[in-house]
């Protein structure tokens, strides 16, 4: 029933935003695999350049706010292409360019593509998705971006370790591979109509305070995940690469088919008890953190916390119901870019903590999810776009 579903979409502009989510990991997981070893194999980086090239490759993120100015110039699904355009020449030409300046313009020319991507592709699936269908079609681009990014596992172990094809031709096939689905996107798929014009201003309304805060909360989560669980596996634990990738093998394997049963979840007892559900299981999770001692545990420990990403799901479709549907394109950038606040202030501040214990980054993570947890049980269960219930309790 599940297939059949899929394949119900494809037509549509689901189907469209369902490829444009497969094409994004062609390039940007193979631009995220291959950058340590050829940061330090050909442009003789150092600690120093690759967390410069870290901090430019979020600075994106910010801008993502000024997307509704960009729509005064061209529509959202166009941008939405050339977006990924952007992002994909930025990863095909990465292996030319391998000096260290090279690699950090190429780095901001993909990272701009991304960052964009991301936002037009939330805005747009609000927009052009019903909310009885969207936890499910959020759901399934989870997926098809889980099965993208196996294939580039399964090229680059092919290509680079058995068959040693450099680098220049690795970046380019990856690239190559995201501008090809968007050009097949571009001239399948018509151009599909929203119902709602967009506001071409920065959108910043006090009805949306909630938003806003499990948004960053959110953000703060993510890094949480991305730095310290990773690095716990690592220094604790002493995994090596080979072990790190077969847990992002597993995570992406389970990640093709769960995801759009979380959306049904969502669809059937509503975001509340999708979002009060998350961060119960996180506070458990960043408790259990902090304390293990056996490999095995964290390992468990790492895969629940990937799955529990897709419990985000539901803070989108959460603002689509409350939202006037002319203020989600603006909303959608803002958002983007308080949830870029935490990528900036997590690693840097908690990464002085662990020098204390580590134990303490993932006990104040655990505190983070109780924020969460409190700020979840403010979301109505039926949430409308009348519904002021909520403003009432803002700060």
């Amino acid at each position: 029933a599940t297939f059949s579903s899929f394949l119900h979409y494809l037509k549509g502009p689901e189907g469209m935003l369902i490829l444009l989510a497969a094409a994004m990991p062609l390039g940007f997981a193979t631009w995220m695999t291959l950058l340590n070893n050829f940061s330090i194999e050909r442009a003789n980086f150092t600690a120093l350049e690759i967390g410069t090239l870290q901090s430019l490759r979020e600075i994106p993120g910010f801008l993502t706010f000024t997307f509704a100015f960009v729509l005064l110039f061209i529509g959202e699904q166009k941008f939405a292409y050339l977006s990924l355009l952007l992002m994909g020449v930025g990863v095909a030409i990465t292996g030319i360019f391998s000096s260290v300046m090279g690699l950090y313009i190429t780095t901001v020319l993909m990272s701009i593509g991304f960052h964009y991507y991301e936002t037009v592709r939330n805005s747009l699936t609000m927009q052009l998705t019903n909310k009885a269908d969207a936890p499910v079609v959020y759901g399934y681009q989870m997926s098809a971006g889980a099965v993208s990014s196996l294939v580039v596992f399964a090229m680059i172990f092919l290509l680079y370790r058995q068959l040693s094809v450099d680098y220049i031709a690795i970046y380019m096939l990856g690239g190559g591979a995201t501008i090809a689905i968007v050009a097949y996107c571009m001239f399948y798929y018509p151009i599909f109509k929203a119902k709602q014009a967009q506001h071409k201003k920065i959108i910043l309304r006090r009805r949306y305070w909630l938003y806003y805060a499990l948004t960053f909360m959110g953000g703060a989560r993510r890094q949480i995940f991305v730095v310290f669980a990773g690095f716990l596996m690592v220094e604790k634990f002493g995994y090596d690469v080979a072990n790190i990738a077969s847990l992002h093998f597993f995570n992406n394997m389970l990640n093709i088919w769960l995801p759009p049963y979380i959306g049904k979840f969502i669809q059937k007892f509503g975001e509340r008890s999708a979002l009060l559900f998350e961060y119960t299981g996180l506070i458990v999770i960043f408790i259990s953190y902090a304390f293990v001692n056996e490999g095995w545990v964290a390992i468990a420990l790492y895969i629940l916390d990937h799955l529990f990403f897709s419990f985000a799901i539901a803070i989108s479709t959460y603002f689509q119901k409350i939202a006037d549907p002319k203020d989600i394109a603006s909303s959608a950038g803002v958002a983007f870019s308080i949830n870029h606040i935490a990528a900036v202030i997590i690693p840097i501040s908690f990464g002085a903590l662990w020098l204390i214990s580590p134990a303490y980054v993932f006990l104040s993570g655990a505190a983070m999810a109780t924020i969460s947890l409190g700020l979840a049980f403010l979301v109505p269960r039926h949430p409308m776009p009348a519904d002021v219930a909520i403003e009432k309790t803002a700060p």
